[in-house]
């Protein structure tokens, strides 16, 4: 299911010319990345080797970094990850992006700046709910609110994303939505920051989870009141940057203490 993508990386030390990437900053970033690849492999976010987390390197809006083509989540540690540009090069680290993944994410960040993270799976309980018919998200428990107003459904499915006029249409579906359920597909999750695409990554799947147990048991979902489901969300996402970024410290001290070598 997963294509390399054909291009040859160029992963000379930076030059005068080039950008220079070894800041501690970068290096959390990284760390911080791989901290979300394998807790999500820890969840079973990730199907095989075929999907794929980015961000946009700290303080460049051309540079993203993304995991290299052929490792599953659970191998991959900061080192190991890809600094790639906009034109699929490979400034730094050895190896090559997916296929999809740089053409999906490459168009992502470079069509909708403030999307600094974009994370993409095929989490078993969201892609589900991609395949149904209506909307993905009946709004009905409370983790679901936290979605409120924030989903864009992305119906034209048309098979792989191997050039950029499948990443330009993605992009262009997203509009001011942070999350996107991608029909017949999976999931996109948009953020400023890594910590809000994980805590996203991760509520969005326990919601849909919980939907998908609740319509198993063949009574109606009742849906929240709109007006208290808005209520809800603002509540909720007042509190969300530092809540996220509590959880994403949680996930770094269970790895820390478990599999440290994803800071690698």
């Amino acid at each position: 299911m997963a294509h390399s993508l054909d291009r040859s990386p160029n992963t000379d030390r930076p030059g005068p010319n080039q950008p220079e990437l070894d800041s501690a900053e970068i290096w959390q970033a990284r760390a911080d990345l791989a901290a979300c690849f394998r807790m999500a492999a820890h969840y079973g976010m990730e199907e095989g080797i075929c999907n794929h987390f980015s961000a946009l390197v700290p303080g460049y809006d051309d540079l993203f970094i993304v995991n290299p083509y052929g490792y599953a989540f659970r191998e991959l540690t900061a080192s190991r990850l890809l600094i790639c540009d906009f034109h699929g090069n490979v400034v730094a680290g050895e190896g090559q992006p997916e296929a999809t993944a740089f053409y999906i994410h490459a168009r992502i960040h470079s069509r909708v700046p403030r999307a600094r993270v974009a994370f993409h799976t095929h989490m078993p309980y969201a892609t589900a709910l991609s395949m149904t018919e209506g909307d993905p998200l009946i709004f009905a428990g409370q983790t679901a609110l936290k979605f409120y107003g924030r989903t864009a459904y992305d119906s034209d499915y048309n098979g792989l994303a191997l050039d950029e006029r499948e990443g330009d249409r993605i992009a262009g579906a997203i509009g001011d939505a942070d999350i996107v359920f991608m029909k017949h597909h999976g999931v996109m999750v948009l953020a400023p920051n890594i910590a809000e695409a994980w805590d996203d990554l991760y509520y969005l799947e326990r919601a849909c989870q919980v939907q998908t147990l609740a319509l198993s048991t063949g009574r109606q979902v009742l849906p929240v009141d709109p007006a208290i489901a808005e209520a809800a969300y603002r509540q909720m996402r007042e509190g969300d940057p530092e809540s996220a970024r509590l959880h994403l410290e949680a996930i770094k001290r269970r790895l820390d203490a478990e599999e440290p070598e994803y800071r690698d």
